[in-house]
């Protein structure tokens, strides 16, 4: 429907004969169209692109070229929206285009966020925020107030982070801003929670929850809904917990969500059952997370500890057999993504942590000299102000009524697209929304993992295991979850692409082969497309993924089992699009081989998608897996 909108309103454009309107309205178009059908967006881009240089409207093609690099950003290239993203902010401030300026500077601000670049992120943040003052809007400072908050949440700096957030809430409830409300509320009662302020924080997202409730902000309400559950199950009030847990289950019939979010609120009940000590009640919730993770296995990675929750339900009622047996899937489950060499990773993690901790107390007292730098200029900036009202007031009042004058021809030839436009900007809201339930996706992952910890810890304690090689076992576990957050970026990237083209999947496993080689010694690692690869060929989001797991668990198994000197990755279509790993290592007797979860995994993800995966391998000569795609069944050219 959205797109069929688009369309029309994009066949209306056609007839239009002023071309500052014309190229006005394909940018607000194409910004819809970014989140809908990216390869549309381009092409209307580059359409205003060029009827803007035709024309020389600087305006529109200023706005055009930010535009371009948001779409760089979505389609992850990286240094392409980072190309576009300043030089928009250069046209803007050599032609002084305030408003597009400071669009700029916050563009570059979540380009250099989404990269981990803080202190780059809050320099173009605090430059947003000094504009707005600037020019007097302090309603527009709520913006760049909140993402500077949600840098300092990033960086684990709670109390940094709570400052920020409860100056842009100020702002917001100042001038009535319901729904943004209640996005700041949700943001500092995450930061109370981490501060282990639990009370304060149940107290911020009860306020949060009934704005939401009041304003139908339905995506905010069932956020802090699982937040506030979450806050009560830390202070242990078990039974007000598992009541909002159940109010966040029951959601409405009209109300559209992916019922895979359910998995993790039934875990957290099973837990909260078992500290009950009502196993089997526990043991109802945790059949049904079962039964969507059977609907849904790619989930059984995230929600990896529903296996110890339901194995700590069944050591409760003395079903020891059942427990372990637990216990074991939870193992393999993780041994089959995570290899046994990123152990030896570890110290250097923890040189890396001590390093970067340095590294944000030096970020964080240079935040402190801008923020006393920008006071400053502030006050020069008043001062000058003042000379200069007094010598300009006579010319500004000239350029304010020819600027009335031309701003009236523009209002009524833009009246047409009016409620065309409004629609447009509803339709980006929506897609603002999706992309921060991404954000918060990222930051309840990370929790959801050092909660396993947790339970390992409370299961190794509570239950007085003797023997050392389970011990060692969950040790190793609690380290590989530590690790998974970074892993489940992948994810969290393919989730946020409608497509994923092969320069995306060469990028990925590019990165992922960088990693490799840190992890490793004396191994060789090539990556190589024929000429028959176009690069701009796509994969749906899902197959993308797949692909690009499979490729990372026959790299794996190879570094694991065949120790090999040289590993090479291969991309060609002669007909099928193939990807090839092959191997100089030990190699190993087909018929003979035991096959284990790794192999086991790279026949069912293939089958998943409708692949085929060729194994062949001979003792002494090394292992080559092919995995085949038909392209009317996996690939398509972006249209």
């Amino acid at each position: 429907m959205i797109s069929q909108n688009l369309d029309s309103l994009y066949a209306a454009t056609k007839e239009m004969k002023n071309d500052s309107v014309k190229i006005r309205a394909l940018n607000r178009i194409a910004s819809s169209y970014l989140f809908n059908d990216a390869k549309k967006a381009l092409d209307m881009i580059e359409e205003g692109e060029h009827l803007a240089k035709q024309s020389q409207f600087m305006f529109g093609l200023i706005e055009l070229t930010n535009t371009h690099g948001i779409y760089m950003d979505i389609t992850g290239k990286a240094d392409s929206a980072r190309y576009y993203f300043e030089k928009a902010l250069k046209l803007s401030r050599d032609h002084q285009f305030k408003n597009i300026e400071v669009m700029c500077l916050n563009n570059l601000g979540m380009f250099h966020w989404n990269q981990s670049h803080y202190k780059q992120a809050l320099n173009y943040f605090f430059q947003a925020l000094k504009m707005y003052e600037n020019q007097g809007s302090e309603r527009g400072t709520a913006a760049p107030l909140n993402n500077i908050g949600l840098i300092y949440q990033d960086m684990n700096l709670p109390e940094k982070s709570l400052e920020y957030h409860q100056k842009a809430l100020e702002i917001r409830e100042k001038y009535n801003l319901e729904k943004e409300q209640v996005a700041s509320l949700n943001n500092i009662g995450i930061n109370l929670k981490t501060l282990g302020r639990f009370h304060e924080a149940v107290m911020v997202l009860e306020k949060g929850l009934k704005l939401a409730d009041k304003s139908n902000n339905k995506i905010g309400y069932y956020q802090i809904l699982d937040n506030l559950a979450n806050a009560y199950q830390e202070l242990g009030d078990y039974s007000k917990a598992i009541d909002l847990y159940f109010k966040a289950l029951n959601k409405p019939e009209n109300y559209e969500f992916d019922e895979r979010e359910n998995i993790s609120i039934l875990m957290n009940l099973v837990s909260l059952f078992n500290y009950k000590n009502q196993p089997k009640e526990a043991l109802k919730y945790s059949k049904q997370a079962f039964d969507l993770i059977d609907k849904y296995p790619a989930e059984s990675i995230a929600n990896g500890e529903l296996y110890l929750n339901t194995a700590e339900s069944y050591f409760m009622l003395q079903d020891l057999d059942q427990a372990r047996q637990l216990t074991k899937e939870y193992v393999v489950l993780k041994d089959s993504l995570f290899s046994k060499e990123n152990a030896k990773e570890f110290a250097n993690l923890e040189v890396k942590y001590d390093t970067e901790k340095k590294e944000k107390q030096i970020l964080v007292h240079r935040a402190e000299l801008a923020e006393q730098k920008l006071t400053i200029q502030n006050k020069n900036y008043q001062i000058y102000g003042a000379i200069a009202a007094a010598i300009l007031l006579g010319v500004i009042g000239f350029f304010m009524y020819n600027q009335q004058k031309l701003k009236n021809i523009q209002l009524a030839k833009e009246s047409e697209l009016k409620s065309a436009l409004l629609k447009i900007e509803t339709q980006n809201k929506l897609q603002e929304q999706r992309l921060r339930i991404s954000r918060d996706l990222h930051d309840n992952i990370g929790a959801q993992l050092t909660f396993i910890i947790s339970s390992l810890d409370n299961l190794k304690y509570a239950y007085n295991i003797q023997d050392s090689r389970l011990k060692d076992k969950l040790d190793e576990i609690g380290h590989f979850a530590s690790d998974t957050i970074f892993e489940l970026r992948d994810t969290i990237w393919a989730m946020n692409k409608e497509y994923i083209t092969i320069e995306d999947l060469q990028s990925r496993i590019i990165n992922y082969l960088e990693k490799a080689k840190k992890a490793t010694q004396g191994v060789q690692f090539h990556l190589g497309l024929a000429p028959t690869v176009d690069k701009s060929d796509v994969f749906d989001s899902i197959k993308g993924i797949a692909v690009y797991r499979m490729v990372q668990e026959s790299i794996h198994n190879a570094l694991k089992h065949a120790n090999a000197s040289e590993i090479i990755i291969e991309i060609d279509k002669p007909k099928n699009y193939l990807v090839t790993i092959k191997d100089n290592g030990q190699g190993f007797s087909i018929d003979d081989v035991n096959r284990g979860n790794g192999l086991h995994n790279l026949e069912k993800r293939s089958g998943d998608i409708g692949a085929s995966c060729q194994i062949d391998s001979k003792p002494g000569v090394g292992t080559q897996i092919t995995l085949s795609l038909p392209p009317h069944n996996s690939l398509s050219n972006a249209s």
